[in-house]
């Protein structure tokens, strides 16, 4: 194992790269969807609830229920191999969506992306962690956990451009490619370490219903995994929904919706997550309860920019050579700013309170929650109120389900609330435990 004191090779940087690029990937093909949705309804006759079926519930089911065990997998055989071939599976499925022939044609083969993505997260974490000492791990994932934003930037934005150009098949087709390339750049020209087998053999003799139990005691463990799945179910909905949004109510075209929505909102989203690493890393060494308490506070900030932005009327702010940037837009930007501030802090919280040898497993239950409800619930729900409204309101049915998707942040905050003083309570205790250890071992020492 790599010590403190190793330097990291150039391999290890080579391979983060690589693993960062194919995780950007992987956002891309499951995002570039969204700026898809309008053609792809009217090509196949699709309601608002189908495509947020195919969105979100079909993708999260099959994602969740394949994500541990391809872990598992990548525990026996290494992560290199699996995270490769998944990637180029899911690479070639994304391809091949864009030769459909029927709606359910194209869900079997979104469910199949869904699966292939599966193995590539957390294989890719427990990967990066093998290659990188405990002294800069957190920068290494900092990296790789930029893959959303930046996916959100080049999918949504990039895809649009690519939409309006040579129509949603061509598109879905040109962004799968690269996918294969990289998948095979990985498999031949990584090396990566074996993964240990008395540590793979531990996990799997201990069962994931006993182990899930034994964390879920865990003060605050529940209600972070809670504050961030009611979270992306906000998330996902609007990420999902507002380039339908901005299409219907503002009269923009996939192009330029697919840019503000992009590379705008997806931009400041890197932006926003970089500065909330930094402030919560700042305040939380003053007091570890800022440790959720950014996310609590950046969560509670995104309401209203949210509100005002869906609430806000039809016009034009300013406009960039042909681009037309609506002024309800200016109020997206500090939401995509604020939005994502509950990430960062929610999953590097999960270190601070879970034995390392549980670390892995709890995060993976913190990720299928995110996903499942998330990704799975969001899109579908703000899809069927669309649907529901429509039938009173018409055209401007979309714009109040993304009030409500908006509103629902609430539920985050309170779970947050909550979090906050469990998880100081926690810490505290495990520091302090921590410190008797190594004074009675210190002492030991001295009389020896």
């Amino acid at each position: 194992m790599t010590t403190e004191s190793e330097k990291v090779s150039g391999n290890a940087h080579y391979a983060l790269m690589l693993l960062a690029v194919i995780y950007v990937f992987s956002y891309i093909d499951r995002l570039v969807i969204s700026v898809l949705i309008e053609p792809i309804k009217a090509e196949f006759g699709a309601s608002d609830t189908m495509i947020g079926l195919l969105t979100g519930v079909a993708f999260a089911l099959f994602y969740t229920a394949f994500g541990l065990p391809l872990g598992r997998l990548s525990d026996r055989i290494g992560r290199k191999p699996v995270i490769a071939i998944a990637c180029i599976a899911w690479s070639i499925l994304t391809m091949l969506s864009g030769v459909v022939g029927s709606f359910m044609m194209l869900v079997i083969l979104r469910i199949g992306v869904a699966v292939g993505e599966a193995g590539a997260s957390a294989p890719s974490i427990a990967m990066i962690s093998e290659l990188y000492p405990a002294r800069l791990r957190g920068r290494a994932m900092a990296i790789f956990g930029l893959g959303p934003s930046v996916g959100a930037v080049l999918g949504i934005g990039f895809g649009g451009v690519l939409a309006e150009m040579y129509g949603w098949r061509m598109t879905l087709i040109i962004v799968g490619a690269p996918g294969v390339l990289f998948g095979l750049l990985l498999a031949l020209t990584v090396r990566a370490p074996k993964p240990t087998v008395t540590a793979a053999a531990g996990a799997s003799d201990e069962g994931m219903l006993r182990t899930a139990a034994s964390l879920m005691r865990i003060p605050g463990f529940w209600q972070i995994i809670a504050s961030g799945s009611a979270a992306a179910i906000t998330g996902y909905a609007i990420q999902m929904w507002t380039p339908s949004f901005m299409i219907r109510s503002h009269q923009l075209n996939i192009q330029d919706a697919g840019t503000l929505m992009g590379v705008g909102g997806g931009g400041l989203a890197v932006l926003g997550t970089l500065v909330c690493g930094y402030v919560t890393d700042k305040l939380a060494q003053r007091d570890v309860g800022w440790q959720l308490g950014t996310a609590l506070l950046g969560t509670a900030l995104s309401i209203p920019l949210a509100m005002a932005f869906y609430l806000w009327p039809a016009g034009t702010a300013f406009t960039l050579g042909s681009l037309t940037v609506p002024t309800g837009f200016l109020f997206y930007m500090g939401f995509a700013f604020f939005g994502v501030w509950w990430t960062v802090p929610c999953f590097s919280s999960l270190g601070r309170i879970l034995p390392s040898n549980k670390l892995a497993q709890g995060s993976a239950l913190f990720f299928m929650g995110v996903t499942l409800l998330g990704a799975g619930l969001g899109p579908v729900v703000a899809g069927a109120i669309s649907d529901l409204l429509y039938m009173t309101i018409g055209a401007e049915a979309l714009r109040y389900a993304l009030v409500v998707a908006a509103g629902f942040l609430i539920v985050p905050c309170l779970f947050l609330a909550t979090a906050i003083p469990k998880f100081r309570t926690q810490v505290l205790g495990a520091e302090s435990a921590n410190d008797h250890v190594t004074a009675t071992q210190h002492d030991k020492l001295a009389t020896s």
